[in-house]
């Protein structure tokens, strides 16, 4: 694979969602490019840049999708809302997808597939003056016919009980993520288990009947059974932050001994 085709990366990564073993991800909070190299080296298969819960900017985001690509990584951005231009300019840089926090609405999930598709299937500003394209080296159409053939993967979280029904929200989807943290706050903390499993369940449901990839979050690998993720494609474990976090505890607490 040779550095920016990114191309080859989303192909890469939705063969990964329907393997038997699920595709492993982490968020990234940290600006560093040493976190995605760590990332890449420890075997996991995609990185998502989060833009809702860090101090990122745009410009780190960029800065890391460009080294993720580099290194021949997958990466994504969780984006809070559908910023057409800002997609753009992600994608433009190499983002192997854009994951969407709080999809609620039908309406919003149809904006990221517009945001995100060049037209006639959306309204996505074509320019090829940019990573993706090769800096003008990919012929227009040729540029065209790949992004039409490995388009930008779409996630979208679903983190409350009242959205519009969930088969059509996630129907345009490649993968359909339960936010379990925000969804057991929705549902009432201490939120009743068999009340968040359910959940749960109703998503990964909505999921298996459009033929959508069904993932999640969870704080840990071992984690993800008890969260109902047990047969996720899709599983992002933690974050940067967080494991530095708890090595840093560890660490101290070794220390203390």
């Amino acid at each position: 694979m040779t550095a920016g085709d990114v191309h080859l990366l989303r192909r890469r990564l939705r063969a990964a969602l329907t393997a038997a073993e699920p595709a492993v991800g982490t968020f990234v909070k940290l600006a560093s490019p040493d976190v995605v190299e760590l990332a890449e080296a420890a075997g996991f298969a995609f990185v998502v840049v989060d833009l809702e819960h860090s101090t990122l900017t745009e410009q780190n985001a960029v800065d890391l999708v460009r080294h993720a690509d580099a290194c021949g990584l997958p990466a994504l951005v969780r984006v809070p809302e559908v910023d057409a231009a800002a997609v753009n300019r992600l994608l433009e840089a190499g983002a192997a997808g854009i994951q969407l926090s709080m999809l609620i609405r039908v309406a919003q999930a149809e904006a990221l597939v517009v945001a995100t598709r060049f037209a006639p299937a959306g309204r996505r500003s074509v320019s090829l003056a940019n990573r993706a394209a090769r800096f003008g080296a990919a012929p227009l159409a040729g540029f065209l016919r790949a992004e039409q053939d490995d388009p930008p993967v779409l996630v979208g979280q679903i983190e409350t009980a009242r959205t519009d029904p969930l088969p059509d929200l996630v129907a345009a989807l490649d993968v359909c993520f339960v936010g379990s943290t925000d969804l057991a706050v929705d549902l009432g903390l201490p939120a009743d288990p068999a009340v968040l499993r359910a959940a749960v369940d109703r998503v990964r449901g909505a999921a298996r009947s459009t033929a959508v990839a069904f993932g999640g979050w969870a704080p840990t690998r071992g984690a993800a059974a008890d969260l109902g993720l047990g047969d996720a494609d899709y599983l992002v474990v933690g974050s940067d932050l967080q494991m530095l976090a708890a090595g840093l505890r560890a660490a101290a607490g070794e220390e203390k001994q």
